[in-house]
């Protein structure tokens, strides 16, 4: 066995204890409940961590002012009632506020301000020009705005002036029945006008349009998860035993992001925990136009957030991954609606920090359900009509900046970065290899091996060691060189010599 399968075959081993010791000790409710902001070692440990994000703001109704802006006669509409997505475009964002029916606009200047601009509850040049139950948001490069109207089953377009373009209805296709309604929940847009929707009760995958309105087909539609014995009794069940069983079929998506490349992030909030640990269902995925799935997860655990799915804090299962949003340097946050927490992860898959929690003090949450950034600022929707605000402290910015700075080409710089982070986290596995990797970029083989050798990165080891090994034996050819012709010509002329002497001192006794 190789030496990076035997030691991951330990750590398998490592979980596989660590898991029963869980199990069944009182520490699972200590792993559950972990700090405010923690990450995990390279055994699975939950190591606590100094905040990666600071609450900056808490918006209530009362704080947006909307009970100012409008005159409403019911007091319901002076609140925010069920609201289901919060949208950023710009130095703007949108609330979808589903339970009054209604789209609220704001100037967000800074992460302490939110300034109100209009409400969107109609529009123009149709018969139908009010929405019901909306559910998301989105506007295009040209500023047309696109609603998921969840109980009208549609998605209408609008211009920026509020003037109906045109809507998107039930996909044209044979294998949605006829009683099959379309009600969108979320929805992206790409910079051609077309359209990505995920809707309640189709899981083929993302519902996809052109620019025109016009049904494309289905896009990365999950793999389908059964158990073997499962499918071999259906193999020889009668027809009424196959009725009445549950299909084998593909899960359906709660929520999507479209990052600034195109690629657009999905999540899955109730995938099962034992598909989840077998690997047969991912909780996150990421696909390309193709709708294949790109994600790289090359961390040391698998990208779902909590790895400690027990009872804790009333809370139990995996992490219910309710919506999730990308940065330009590629880290994704996920937010989960089980326990209320963030899990931030890089472009490799390896979990940054995850913060937050389930109360009512600032930083926790009641109901999360949407999650959005502008520039590093993190925004957090609460279904109980709470906006949170988060940016980074400076623990958090210099993980920030060691990641920017590697992927600008300072190395020398990010490794300085990351030996900060360090200084500030010793625990911080990822700081050990950052500062490694920094290493092998600037082709320090030797002493990014020992970082890596630390913290048993047993791939990004074995790719200094290769170099390392190119570099020695460069600068050590001559050397090398002379040696095997000593070893080879030596033991030669030792047997030359020793065969000429043997000639000699016989040749005297043949003479006579």
């Amino acid at each position: 066995m190789k030496k990076n399968q035997f030691k991951k075959a330990i750590k398998r081993c490592a979980l596989l204890v660590a898991g029963f010791a869980v199990a069944f000790s009182t520490p699972l409710v200590a792993l559950a409940d972990a700090g405010y902001t923690y990450c995990y070692d390279y055994w699975g440990e939950v190591k606590e961590s100094p905040d990666a994000y600071e609450v900056v703001g808490q918006f209530s109704a009362a704080d947006l002012e909307i009970e100012k802006i409008f005159k409403y006669e019911s007091a319901n509409l002076h609140s925010l009632n069920k609201p289901s997505s919060i949208t950023v475009v710009g130095d703007s964002v949108y609330v979808t506020d589903s339970g009054n029916n209604r789209i609220l606009e704001f100037k967000h200047p800074d992460p302490q301000t939110f300034d109100f601009v209009r409400c969107i509850d109609s529009f123009k040049g149709a018969d139908n020009n009010t929405f019901n139950y909306p559910t998301d948001f989105q506007v295009d490069e040209e500023g047309n705005m696109y609603v998921a109207d969840y109980n009208n089953d549609r998605i209408v377009k609008l211009d920026s002036k509020l003037n109906f373009v045109l809507e998107f209805t039930k996909p044209n296709d044979a294998t949605l029945g006829d009683n099959t309604s379309f009600k969108p929940k979320k929805i992206e847009v790409d910079s051609a006008g077309r359209v990505y929707c995920v809707a309640f009760g189709i899981n083929k995958g993302l519902v996809k349009y052109e620019a025109d309105a016009t049904f494309s087909g289905f896009v990365g539609a999950t793999p389908v998860s059964y158990d073997f014995t499962d499918y071999m009794w259906k193999r020889f069940a009668t027809q009424e035993q196959r009725e009445r069983s549950v299909s084998f079929v593909p899960t359906e998506y709660d929520n999507l992001y479209m990052d600034h490349e195109g690629f657009i992030y999905v999540v899955s909030a109730f995938v099962k925990e034992e598909d989840l640990k077998a690997n047969k269902m991912d909780s996150i995925r990421k696909l390309n136009l193709m709708g294949s799935d790109i994600l790289i997860r090359n961390g040391d655990f698998p990208v779902y957030g909590d790895l400690y799915m027990g009872t804790g804090g009333g809370k139990t299962g995996p992490s219910r991954m309710m919506d999730i949003t990308a940065f330009p340097n590629k880290v994704y946050m996920g937010l989960d609606g089980n326990r209320g927490r963030i899990f931030a992860y890089d472009s490799q898959g390896h979990m940054l920090y995850a913060f937050g929690g389930i109360g009512n003090i600032a930083g926790y949450f009641s109901k999360p359900v949407s999650l959005e950034h502008m520039g590093y600022e993190v925004l957090v929707l609460d279904e109980t009509g709470f906006i949170t605000t988060f940016i980074p402290t400076e623990y958090g910015s210099l993980i920030y900046r060691a990641i920017d700075e590697f992927d600008g080409g300072e190395y020398a710089k990010s490794g300085e970065t990351w030996q900060e982070v360090m200084d500030a986290n010793g625990n911080y596995d990822l700081a050990y290899i950052g500062v490694g990797r920094s290493l092998l970029r600037q082709e320090r083989y030797k002493e990014a091996m020992e970082y890596f050798e630390l913290k048993y990165n047993d791939d990004n080891y074995s790719k200094a060691f290769k170099q390392y090994r190119k570099v020695w034996v460069e600068e050590h050819i001559f050397t090398v060189f002379i040696i095997l012709l000593v070893i080879i010509l030596v033991p030669m002329i030792i047997g030359r010599i020793k065969m000429i002497k043997f000639q000699i001192d016989t040749a005297d006794i043949f003479r006579f």
